[in-house]
Order: C-alpha cells, then structure tokens, then sequence
C-alpha cells in the first residue's frame, strides 16, 4: 500500500442539456457520460491514472451498479475494501455555463463497521469527510505514524472540526468558508488554529488561496482556459487532490508550491471533459496543459 483513500462511492450520470422538462415533457441531452463518482474515489481514480495506485476504503452495495463501481476499480487495478451498504449511490449532474446543478440518491447507512488495514508502506492518507469513523482512525493512526494525512473539505460535515486536528494537508471548497460564515482569509486562520502545517481554498476561477509551512499565505492563479472550452467543472476539485497526492508521492523532495501547480493542470485538463473517467489526465495530458496555458499566468 502506498496512500489510502477514504470516501462514498457514487455512480455519477452527467449529461448535457439545454432545457430541463417538467411535468410530462421528454427532452433527449446532447451528450451524457456514466463514470465512477465522490470526492475522495475520484481522487483515488486520478491518482492510480497517473501512475501509483491507491487503496481504496469505499462503500459498495450488492447490486448491479456495485458490481460496475468494482469493475471500474479492477481496470484501474485499485484494492477496494468495501463498507457495505444496501443501495449503490447516484449523482445526477447536469453542467452548464461553468458551474453544475447535481440531485444525489445516497445510501451511507453503513451495515458493518469500516475494514481493519495494516498501513505496511503507506505513504500518504485522503479523506474527505465520508465514513466519519474511518477517517478519524486512519487519520489519527497515520498522524501517530508520520504519514501525509490530506483533507478535501468539500462542505461541513459532522466530524470537519475534530478531525482537521489530525490533517497535515487541508485543502477546502469556498462551500466550506460558506456554512461556517468564514471569510477565506478567516478559513486560512482557523486551518491553522487546528494545526494543520498546509492550508488551501480552491476558488475556481479565481484559484487557489494557501499557506505554506512557514504559515505564509500565497495566491496561485488559475490557468486563462477559454470559456468555451470548459465543458463540466464537476469533478475538477476532486482530480486535483488526486493529482497533488500522487505529486507528493512521486516527488516527495519537491515543494507545496510545485504540487499544488501540478494538480492546477490536472483539474484544468478534467474541466475541459464530460464526466470523471475522461477528465482523468495522463502525465503527458499534464504537460501539455502546462506548455499551453501556464506562460500565460
């Protein structure tokens, strides 16, 4: 095992339309794709694309979308060890104009209590809120052991506070400075107040606002894409902690600052793709995103 992500397995059906029906309308989408979905599994995907595949704690039901998550995992060559729960979960996602509207169908009664792992050569831990309990034992096992533990903090969950004392990386959505009434320089002050040494929000357009290990705050812009070439944002955040998580781990000499550049181009490359599987980069996909756009910045 080289990291261990933590999260809620979704199957996400994205799709393109310009009108949404009502009623008893019927109205056929432009473009649809069907892929793997949740925030810490879609960064477990990203990170295996790029080359070190993780293990994954996730939930999985005995139905036929379950049977298709674990397909998906098996191509990618990802260890699951399933939560069970009764009933896969479903995202609807309907992009446009940059931003996505999303209806949920989620089943997180968990039936058993989460999977017991030896860590072994473990390297780096992802959460991101799901699996309360799991995350909070893992985080705390690998803070005690000197592994990386990373936090996506999409939104507020039950657990946000207590477990941030056991994150090293804190990297959360504007959603987040949202409901608990926090402006982002007040989110970076409170990331550090519970300890976390490498604070971030992602701000879409506007990029990505962090402080280093010094607690020196820095702005990294976002790269000048097209407007017309941003096809489904959904996902993005989630492939860019995938892509920092497989930066530390390749190149664990090179700086926050680095890593934090090359998941930017990961998530601009996903943001230009309908769904999850094709937004996933390759490491050639992410050079190229940054020969094209980052003398720019």
């Amino acid at each position: 095992m080289q990291a261990l992500f933590i999260g809620q397995t979704y199957i996400d059906v994205t799709f393109i339309t310009d009108h949404m029906p009502t009623g008893d309308e019927k109205h056929v989408a432009s473009a649809y794709a069907v892929s793997f979905g949740g925030n810490a599994v879609t960064a477990a995907f990203c990170c295996a694309k790029l080359g070190i595949v993780p293990d994954l704690i996730a939930t999985v039901a005995n139905d036929w979308l379950g049977r298709m998550f674990q397909d998906m995992s098996a191509k990618y060559g990802i260890s699951i060890h399933p939560r069970k729960v009764n009933s896969s979960s479903l995202s609807f996602i309907m992009p446009k104009d940059g931003k996505r509207a999303i209806v949920r169908c989620r089943d997180d009664a968990h039936i058993h209590p989460f999977p017991l792992l030896n860590l072994g050569n473990c390297r780096a831990l992802h959460v991101d809120g799901h699996q309360p309990d799991a995350a909070i034992h893992y985080a705390r096992l690998c803070r005690e052991a000197g592994i990386l533990t990373s936090l996506d903090g999409g939104g507020l969950r039950t657990n946000t506070h207590e477990l941030l004392e056991y994150i090293d990386v804190a990297i959360v959505a504007e959603r987040l400075c949202e409901q608990m009434d926090l402006t982002p320089e007040k989110m970076l002050d409170y990331l550090k107040s519970r300890g976390c040494r490498v604070g971030g929000i992602t701000m879409g357009e506007k990029g990505l606002l962090w402080y280093d290990e010094t607690g020196a705050v820095h702005a990294l812009p976002a790269l000048p894409i097209p407007r017309e070439r941003v096809i489904d944002t959904n996902g993005a955040g989630d492939v860019y902690h995938g892509a920092y998580i497989y930066s530390y781990l390749a190149h664990p000499e090179a700086s926050w600052h680095d890593h934090f550049e090359f998941a930017r181009a990961a998530s601009t490359y996903k943001i230009q793709r309908l769904g999850n599987e094709a937004g996933l980069p390759t490491l050639p996909d992410i050079e190229k995103v940054r020969r094209e756009f980052e003398a720019r910045v």
